[in-house]
């Protein structure tokens, strides 16, 4: 099932950024009365339990969304797509050795920066209410990208920076639970305003170290609908064509 699951998101992945382009050009062949396409980004706050730390991660995420709308009700959604840029991680972490006396001279009393960047997707259950506010919640898994550990320190006033890669040291696939809230705007086609909650299930470090750490994110993203003014303009057009097909006269 694991070999499986890391099939399908290797697939999408690679996929992604050719898809974002396609979709832009094609969006409206995306959209329909019960399916919904759009790009979405925002920023992102995140943090990892267990770890000490004196601040949050800030980054940027962006990717892709569909709402899949239920043709009974419409109000009920599945929410999925893809997060092409989700950093997450943790700053401020205590400087530890580099197994280097330079290097650790060099930093000692300075500050390290956890960066893991993921491709993560969600599939949400969303439900819609008439005011146009909406939940959404579900399970979210990641493929990890990259990840490094960013020691700084100030001598003599020059910032001296070094990156350290630990993409060895976590595990490939992280997994949680996902849980937001948001707004549908009545802007146009739509803008979706969301605020989301990203809580991790997988530890991140292999080894499982004791107290087992776990990514944690605050997602706040806008969203908004690609082609779907077109796609809605091509059907308007589309029914005026067959209301004003002439209908044929009796006895012929």
């Amino acid at each position: 099932m694991k070999k499986i699951l890391l099939l399908l998101m290797l697939f999408c992945i690679t996929q992604a950024h050719s898809q974002v382009l396609i979709s832009l050009i094609f969006g409206d062949k995306l959209n329909s009365p019960f399916l919904e396409f759009g790009l979405e980004g925002g920023a992102n706050f995140s943090s990892i339990s267990n770890q000490e730390s004196s601040g949050t991660n800030v980054g940027f995420n962006l990717g892709f969304y569909f709402d899949f709308r239920a043709k009974k009700n419409p109000a009920w959604m599945i929410h999925t797509g893809v997060i092409v840029k989700s950093p997450m991680g943790a700053n401020n972490i205590p400087v530890y050795s580099l197994n280097d006396d330079a290097l650790d001279a060099t930093f000692a009393g300075g500050n390290v920066n956890r960066e893991i960047r993921y491709f993560n997707v969600p599939i949400l259950i969303k439900y819609q209410f008439k005011n146009n506010i909406y939940v959404q919640a579900g399970p979210q898994a990641g493929l990890l990208a990259t990840a490094f550990d960013k020691f700084s320190n100030e001598i003599d006033k020059d910032d001296i920076v070094y990156k350290k890669t630990i993409r060895d040291q976590l595990h490939v696939i992280d997994a949680g639970i996902a849980a937001g809230v948001g707004y549908h705007l009545k802007v146009g086609y739509g803008l979706n305003i969301t605020v989301q909650y990203y809580y991790g299930l997988v530890p991140l470090l292999k080894g499982d170290s004791s107290p087992t750490q776990y990514n944690r994110s605050l997602y706040v993203t806008a969203g908004i609908p690609i082609g779907k003014g077109k796609a809605a303009k091509k059907r308007a057009e589309n029914e005026e064509d067959i209301n004003n097909i002439p209908l044929p006269e009796d006895g012929k």
